[in-house]
């Protein structure tokens, strides 16, 4: 994971552009995806897909030719989305564009401008100091123009057409922990379930950030909410019906899950359940309709079970989009850690499902069909009898076996284990 946040940390990423192309190229290489390109000026729910941004190259120089800010250094110098300039002015009027970190006087800003035709550079306030008065060069060889906004997919086919969906932006440039280890995270996850036969089918989406989800929810109705593009109301039924948003999944802060708008989600109750039974520091917060795109995902009119998984949260740490948002602030072992936590939580939504007790006069005679008899000597057979009681009492067509785990205080898995033994035994069923 480490290695591919180094490979896609030098490319320069927007909401649309060669840039995001690039980086779906290399995330192909590890899981095969389906790319879309959507024109601009496409109709998307209230938004209307831009116009494509490229640059080049773009510079401030001094009157001896010296570039004192350059884009070749750092993609952060140049204000995401600046129109195409070339001029000379002197420094009073130039810095009306330029964008500067006063409290953190070493460290360059993330600032762009996506929706407002402008310009600008970001830089540290100790370059901006050092500039004396004069003339300066002011280049920014970049190009708006009708073209496409880029996303993909990946799905892992599942036992059922039930889908979960884990996203992550692919938008923004040289930032390690948002969201390059969020992409990364993503990946290797796709892997390791496409390994694990999961019972739901996961659709991995890799796009610019709002735009993205919005471009992706409004080409998706008839999956999210079972409305075809042709109904003006969305109705219950859709296949998607859980999710989770990854994000700043690699700095050094302790996990932190942000619940879906709902609150009570099957996504949330599975995430507090693993987070608290894993012994991790942890923080489990409210949802806000600000952040990455679960607000997209849990908006009024879709209204899906996604929450988001991240470490430090959403402008919680001050490297936040800044260049000290680098490769030394994200490690291998905190993105294993978030991964982990994605793997265990993911295990159990797959596992939890609901049973009817087939025999729900008294308590079956477990023993003539070989189940206590098969827990013989196991230093566990208690709390594994325990929870077959506790599976066969719940198993209503109402409770699903987290709703057992919760209420026994039975750990997730001795509880799978038993509703797997009673279904083999003929006893319950889902």
């Amino acid at each position: 994971m480490y290695a591919l946040v180094e490979r896609l940390y030098p490319l320069c990423r927007s909401i649309t552009g060669d840039g995001v192309r690039a980086t779906l190229e290399i995330v192909g290489e590890y899981v095969p995806l389906q790319v879309h390109e959507v024109p601009t000026g496409t109709q998307v729910l209230d938004w209307t897909v831009p116009q494509e941004w490229n640059i080049k190259d773009a510079y401030i120089a001094d009157s001896t030719g010296r570039r004192v800010v350059d884009f070749a250094a750092s993609n952060l110098h140049v204000l995401g989305y600046s129109v195409p300039v070339s001029a000379t002015m002197p420094l009073a009027e130039l810095r009306g564009h330029l964008h500067t970190l006063p409290e953190h006087p070493g460290w360059v800003p993330y600032r762009t401008s996506y929706y407002k035709p402008d310009w600008g550079f970001c830089l540290s306030q100790e370059t901006l100091d050092a500039l004396p008065e004069g003339e300066y060069e002011v280049r920014i060889d970049s190009t708006l123009a009708d073209g496409h906004l880029t996303y993909a997919e990946h799905v892992v086919p599942g036992q059922v057409a039930d889908e979960v969906i884990v996203s992550c932006h692919v938008c923004h440039p040289s930032l390690a922990n948002d969201n390059l280890a969020g992409i990364a995270v993503a990946t290797f996850l796709a892997r390791a379930l496409a390994e694990a036969q999961p019972y739901y089918t996961y659709r991995f989406l890799f796009a610019p950030g709002t735009i993205g989800a919005i471009t992706w929810l409004a080409r998706n109705k008839e999956r999210v909410n079972g409305v075809s593009p042709a109904q003006a109301e969305p109705r219950a039924g859709g296949r998607v019906k859980h999710g989770l948003v990854l994000a700043c999944a690699g700095d050094p802060g302790q996990v932190t899950y942000k619940r879906s708008r709902r609150g009570d989600a099957e996504i949330d109750r599975v995430m507090r359940h693993v987070l608290a039974a894993s012994g991790r520091p942890h923080r489990v917060i409210e949802f806000t309709p600000y952040g990455y795109d679960e607000r997209q995902f849990c908006s009024p009119g879709f209204d899906l079970g996604v929450g988001s998984l991240s470490r430090t949260p959403y402008a919680g740490y001050p490297e936040y989009h800044t260049s000290a948002d680098d490769l030394e602030f994200v490690s291998p072992e905190a993105m294993a850690d978030t991964l982990a936590v994605c793997r265990e939580a993911f295990a159990v939504l797959d596992r939890n499902r609901r049973y009817v007790n087939l025999s729900p006069y008294g308590e079956p005679q477990l023993g003539r069909r070989g189940l206590y008899d098969a827990l013989g000597g196991r230093s566990d057979a208690k709390q594994a009898q325990m929870a077959m009681l506790w599976v066969l009492s719940l198993s209503d067509g109402e409770h699903g076996l987290l709703d057992v785990a919760e209420r026994s205080g039975l750990p997730f898995d001795t509880v799978a284990a038993a509703a797997d033994a009673l279904h083999g035994a003929g006893l319950i069923k889902a």
